[in-house]
């Protein structure tokens, strides 16, 4: 695990460290899951947004949170301005600790800490690195069991991503050179891997108004017809709890359905018929289960 303080324009925010008073009661897979999830599309992250989430993980009273930049290139930057953002809110920076580290080396007390957290916070990069150094760890359990004992799970671009079990990595089989223009609806083209499974029978896009992601989403809906395919624009979240979802931020949360399972492939086309299309505002809520 590697750890290194924060400039001291965040007042020397913590990291991952140990309390003894701070493990939850309850083991993995035991507890109700009475968390929250706040999944961000990316881009900028409005005050009110922001506050929107303090609100929903109650930091504005108690607990504290736990910011996760395994996605970045740069963890520690990521860090920086992800803890910066609620600061310039006014929350104190003996509310927040980061960490990052390689696959299977987060520490006994990073774990208490993971446990403990009030809001688990995770950075925009890349995905597929987020779950390399996650993915089936005793941190992906600690995050689950975060999660049932009752913390928000937040994350932003793709920290949003990874929220679902079935998680799109951004790879394109058929055009392997990445150009951020999803310019067909194929079949065997756009990559799933393994998310973390905190919303499971889902999968979520981001920067999707801002990036014209529509086309990766029809084809993902139509290759998983058992999936509500959500994706979130920039300045725009949904929060998650229990089976349902509500909209906040600025901007639109497009949901996707194909609930008679129709595809149909031709030439390398797929196709189908009857999906279900929604176009969500702020203040939308929807059913998370077909």
């Amino acid at each position: 695990m590697r750890i290194s303080f924060l400039p001291l324009v965040v007042l020397m925010a913590t990291f991952c460290g140990s309390n003894g008073s701070l493990r939850p009661g309850h083991p993995a897979g035991m507890a109700p899951q009475s968390g929250k999830l706040f999944i961000i599309g990316g881009g900028a992250r409005p005050a009110a947004l922001l506050q929107d989430l303090i609100k929903t993980a109650g930091l504005d009273s108690q607990g504290f949170a736990l910011i996760l930049p395994l996605a970045s290139s740069e963890p520690d930057t990521a860090a920086y301005y992800a803890i910066q953002q609620f600061l310039d809110l006014g929350l104190p920076a003996g509310k927040f600790k980061k960490c990052y580290f390689e696959k299977n080396a987060l520490s006994p007390a990073g774990l208490d800490s993971l446990r403990a957290a009030k809001l688990i916070y995770l950075t925009g990069g890349d995905q597929g690195k987020f779950m390399e150094a996650v993915g089936g760890t005793p941190a992906h359990a600690a995050i689950l069991e975060a999660y049932q004992n009752g913390a928000t799970i937040a994350g932003t671009s793709a920290g949003a991503a990874v929220m679902s079990r079935k998680m799109i990595t951004g790879n394109e089989f058929k055009h392997p050179e990445y150009t951020g223009d999803f310019r067909t609806i194929e079949a065997e083209n756009i990559e799933i891997a393994e998310g973390l499974g905190l919303l499971d029978h889902c999968i979520v896009d981001q920067h999707f108004i801002r990036r014209m992601r529509m086309n990766r989403l029809v084809a993902v809906a139509l290759e998983h017809p058992g999936e509500t395919c959500i994706g979130i624009d920039e300045s725009t979240a949904i929060v998650v709890e229990g089976d349902s979802a509500c909209v906040a931020g600025e901007g639109q949360v497009v949901v996707l359905r194909n609930p008679s399972g129709s595809q149909k492939i031709q030439h390398g086309l797929i196709g189908g018929r009857g999906l279900e299309l929604s176009v969500l505002l702020p203040g939308d809520c929807f059913s998370l289960t077909n």
